[in-house]
């Protein structure tokens, strides 16, 4: 349901709606559904499956977990849940070879270095449209609820709502329902690690063995490591035993010991490489845990949740929701038709206890598109952290050369969409699936929650963002070499 007054839509508001319609339309279904391992995703257009396993809620988990090399031919895009590959020395990202590399871009950069600052909409926001967009992804991808935010430079806001977030008890999806939102748990794990930082109580240079005497890793590798994924450390959701240990006991509590069970031989040498990796994560909310002095939950809430009240924000498994989070679902086959398959576990966790508290501080939180464009906006606009720091966070530059899906800071994909450059995060786990972007030019924030796994939400985002903001102009050609002036 909109919250904004809907209006009569001229031609130029038409033309938008047919646009997302046409973005749309033309997309291909994204299938990783329950009953396949993802085995390849690629970032955002295509997909390979293999009915290799059964609901796999650790390939669900797991994002761009993939390794890849600066020198393949064509390497495959990973988004946010691929399945877990198995690593070898000839798969993983690898510091590449002496050939020259672009420059890279920098996520920090304030706009486009050679677009303007888009026009922004400012008059009454075009909630007919934006409400059609989203109406017609949920029926386009048979997606059983959704909700979507945007928040402009200036204040104002729009959100959308659609279908339900519990299908059998027919509660419909608000603006304050709260959905598992997976990875992007590590955007606030990562700004608390950054935080604890600028307070002297840890170095990001600091080994991770000085916090952690027997943690399974190189006594190389450092928190900054940790945080970009350079650290070689094995992703505990890429081990494929997870799988039956997780869906055979739903209500099972899972503890970080318990995930470092599962933790094999690590990728590379720690800087050698980008791989992306969960483990990284745990470890990190450990060394908060010591380094803070209080569960991460209680550092979230009362550094972040609390002062730039984001209600609906809850650390799963360690605090009850204020409203019930949406049930997460999952579906048979790739059909728009498939009947949606509920995950829940009967508890007040979603999609179920056993893979939310295993993503522990990786993947376990649970918050509205409201909170979470509200958390994007205070985050990457500033409010959060000091500018050097965010300046780090946002750095791509170190994990460029290692040829990533996408350039990955701390905790911060850089994406493009709609032409335009954004930085977030993706989340997903079995049967859940969202998406936080801030577009760096135009400063809007949006967010997109799903209680479905199969379809990319970053689709979505596209679509809304065709409406909102014109497609970036082409720069100039540049003058011939010794033209006159």
């Amino acid at each position: 349901m909109s919250q904004q007054r809907p209006h009569r839509l001229g031609w130029t508001r038409l033309r938008a709606v047919l646009l997302a319609t046409w973005v749309l339309v033309a997309s291909p279904v994204v299938v990783v559904g329950s009953g396949v391992r993802v085995t390849g995703v690629a970032s955002p257009d295509a997909v390979a499956v293999s009915p290799a396993a059964v609901a796999s809620p650790a390939a669900i988990a797991s994002p761009a977990v993939v390794p890849v090399r600066a020198s393949l031919a064509a390497p495959v895009m990973r988004q946010d849940a691929s399945a877990p590959v198995h690593a070898s020395a000839s798969t993983h990202a690898s510091a590449p070879t002496p050939t020259p590399a672009p420059a890279p871009r920098h996520a920090s950069a304030p706009r486009h270095a050679s677009a303007p600052t888009p026009a922004l909409v400012t008059g009454p926001i075009p909630s007919d449209a934006l409400q059609a967009a989203l109406d017609q992804f949920r029926a386009r991808y048979g997606i059983p609820g959704l909700s979507a935010t945007i928040i402009w430079p200036d204040g104002r806001a729009w959100s959308g709502a659609s279908g339900y977030a519990n299908i059998r008890a027919r509660t419909r999806v608000t603006r304050s329902t709260p959905f598992a939102v997976g990875s992007i748990t590590k955007t606030f794990t990562a700004a608390l690690i950054v935080k604890l930082a600028e307070e002297k109580r840890l170095g990001l240079d600091d080994p991770v063995v000085r916090w952690l005497p027997t943690a399974p890793v190189d006594p190389a590798v450092t928190i900054r490591q940790l945080l970009d994924h350079t650290s070689g450390v094995y992703d505990f959701f890429a081990n494929r035993l997870i799988d039956p240990a997780l869906v055979g006991a739903k209500r099972r509590v899972w503890t970080p010991a318990l995930d470092l069970r599962y933790v094999k031989e690590p990728y590379f040498a720690p800087g050698t490489g980008w791989h992306y990796s969960n483990t990284n994560y745990v470890l990190l909310g450990l060394i908060a845990r010591r380094a803070g002095g209080a569960s991460v939950a209680a550092q979230l809430r009362s550094r972040f949740f609390q002062p730039l009240r984001l209600l609906s924000a809850t650390y799963q498994g360690a605090e009850l929701p204020r409203v019930p989070v949406a049930h997460g679902y999952t579906f048979a086959t790739s059909s728009v038709s498939a009947r949606p398959i509920d995950q829940s576990d009967g508890t007040a966790i979603a999609p179920f206890t056993s893979v939310t508290t295993a993503a522990g501080d990786a993947g376990a939180l649970a918050a509205s598109s409201w909170d979470l464009a509200r958390w994007a906006r205070a985050l990457y606009g500033g409010r959060v952290l000091r500018p050097e720091s965010l300046a780090a966070m946002l750095d791509v530059s170190r994990t460029v050369a290692f040829g990533p899906p996408r350039p990955y800071g701390f905790a911060v994909q850089q994406v493009s969409l709609g032409g335009w450059t954004a930085v977030g995060h993706s989340g997903r786990l079995l049967g859940t699936r969202a998406v936080m972007r801030y577009f760096t030019d135009s400063r809007i924030a949006i967010a997109v929650t799903t209680n479905q796994s199969r379809t990319d939400p970053d689709r979505l985002v596209a679509a809304l963002v065709g409406i909102i903001l014109p497609p970036p102009v082409a720069p100039p050609p540049a003058p011939p070499v010794g033209a006159s002036r």
